[in-house]
């Protein structure tokens, strides 16, 4: 099974979070405030979220209503309720959330309506990402979307499902984020067509990209062909060192006695799962004596991969293809 990206329109279903402390929000009469018994204003308690860290802030703020008029907070979780998007959870990922205006977030919403998103594609990218709520829409998420549509290229029909899989891409600065990954992407790797890895964008070249790089050339590769593998197939930058490039690579190398070269023509070798598809196809072919080039050993449906088994073993010199 493959692990490269795909855009998906699919939705997934958020995680819940349930808080017996938390009023339900299917009767939010439980939420309403007390009268007021003296000359202070009242207040809101509620339990301490559990310890997440937040960019913008660690320590849950302290909840005021607004003097007059139906609380911010109650209009807030009944406005996402409304939406189907689980409050609470955002709520807790995200405490920032709590003081964030309800006429910040509508925006943020009727934005994303324009776009072409659907209430069920906010229900999934909400959860992913609570710091849409919080964001600006025309410091931070419209630059951003410009910003992919117009240097990035990416699409407008592709834009829908480039949000709905990495919705972070609309949190982060252009200035110090967004444009410096895309001009990495281009004038390091070579990537002509940016716009189709366009979740890379949200990455960060210190961090995931450079440490990958480093990783292969350690094992043998040369820079060159290092870069040429990640030009060839970006979702490298993607995988795991520990659990996708080590395991994978040692199979290559021990068990399977191959050359490096044969993983610079091929680096989608690292996107096939080692023990579903990797250990029982190289173990069929050393069974019958045939020596199978990678793409046609590991691309091939399991049909066509036995039939190409039966044709090498029945011709006196099988073909490395």
């Amino acid at each position: 099974m493959q692990e490269t990206l795909h855009f998906s329109s699919s939705s997934t279903t958020p995680i819940p979070f349930h808080n017996p402390n938390f009023p339900s929000i299917s009767r939010p009469k439980q939420l309403h405030l007390p009268p007021n018994s003296s000359s202070k204003p009242p207040t809101i308690s509620l339990p301490k979220p559990p310890s997440i860290k937040s960019p913008e802030n660690e320590t849950p703020p302290i909840i005021s209503p607004q003097p007059a008029g139906t609380p911010q907070l109650q209009e807030m979780l009944l406005y996402l309720d409304s939406l189907g998007v689980d409050s609470f959870y955002c709520l807790h990922s995200h405490p920032p959330l709590i003081s964030t205006p309800l006429s910040q977030i509508k925006s943020t919403v009727d934005f994303l309506f324009s776009l072409g998103l659907t209430t069920q594609d906010l229900r999934r990218i909400f959860p992913m990402c609570p710091e849409l709520l919080t964001s600006s829409t025309t410091e931070i998420i419209i630059p951003a979307t410009t910003f992919l549509l117009r240097e990035a290229l990416v699409k407008a029909a592709d834009l829908r499902y480039v949000i709905h899989r990495r919705p972070r891409l609309l949190t982060c600065s252009v200035d110090r984020q967004l444009r410096p990954t895309l001009y990495f992407l281009q004038g390091t790797i070579g990537i002509e067509n940016v716009g189709k890895w366009a979740p890379l964008l949200s990455c960060s070249v210190e961090s995931k990209f450079i440490p990958r790089i480093e990783y292969l050339q350690k094992l043998g590769f040369s820079y060159r062909d290092t870069i040429t593998m990640f030009r060839k197939f970006p979702s490298l930058f993607c995988y795991s060192i520990k659990e996708n490039f080590e395991p994978k690579f040692d199979y290559f190398v021990v068990e399977m006695g191959r050359e490096l070269k044969e993983l610079v023509a091929f680096p989608q070798y690292f996107s096939f799962s080692l023990e579903n598809r990797i250990k029982p196809r190289h173990r069929m072919c050393v069974d019958k004596g045939v020596c199978l080039a990678l793409p046609t050993m590991l691309k091939l449906s399991e049909a066509k991969f036995r039939e190409r088994l039966e044709v090498c073993c029945s011709s006196s010199a099988p073909p490395l293809s």
